[in-house]
């Protein structure tokens, strides 16, 4: 579990069609100092295990499942900034929302627009993913938690407000329109929905908006 914080910034390397080479370029010390074998890290927001430690980074393979959601299956040869993230540490703070490292699915940037206090970034996003985005919600973009201005359901767009710190210090300022990121939705919405929307094995009574004004939560 991450909380969507970035702690540095690193460059990726394919070293097969399912293995990478992720090496520190910033922070060296604070994510080095206690990273171990079978560790995990969020490496643009997907939770990868630490196979191999290097004297400046480290080895981990992804599964096909991953290579099909994520970024990582997009064939890029060229250097890319990731953003990293250690696992959270049991008593660490829990500075964004909590962040599985399981990405649902990609986006695209659209635009990028600077303002006085922030950048406003749009983004899209699969209808698959649309439906867990709210405004003033929490949404994991290539790993960093971020909350929802403003919500488009009829073209599946989405805009958040950045700021300065976040942009500088993670890889969404190297991003161009059309760039893909890796998407997670909020944990919570997804529960929500599973609990409204029951299996035909569940034998509980289903939780329905109905079901929850008769019993006083709306």
């Amino acid at each position: 579990m991450f909380t969507g914080l970035i702690q540095g910034l690193g460059t990726i390397k394919p070293l097969s069609k399912d293995s990478w080479q992720i090496t520190f370029v910033n922070k060296l010390d604070t994510i080095m100092q206690d990273l171990a074998y079978g560790d995990s890290v969020a490496v643009d927001g997907v939770c990868l295990t630490v196979e191999e430690i290097l004297k400046d980074g480290f080895i981990a393979t992804a599964s096909p499942e991953t290579l099909r959601r994520t970024t990582l299956g997009k064939d890029e040869t060229q250097t890319r900034y990731v953003n990293l993230e250690p696992s959270l540490r049991v008593g660490g703070k829990v500075g964004g929302h909590f962040v599985m490292g399981h990405v649902d699915g990609m986006g695209q940037l659209i635009c990028a627009e600077q303002t006085a206090t922030s950048w406003e970034m749009t983004f899209t996003a699969p209808e698959a993913i649309a439906r867990y985005i709210v405004p003033k919600g929490s949404i994991a973009i290539n790993g960093i938690s971020l909350t929802v201005a403003t919500y488009q359901p009829e073209n599946c767009q989405f805009t958040v407000a950045v700021i300065p710190l976040t942009y500088s210090e993670t890889n969404l300022s190297s991003l161009n329109p059309g760039s893909w990121v890796n998407l997670e939705g909020d944990i919570l919405g997804k529960y929500v929905e599973k609990f409204i929307n029951p299996g035909k094995t569940s034998h509980q009574e289903e939780i329905t908006p109905a079901f929850l004004m008769e019993h006083g939560y709306l």
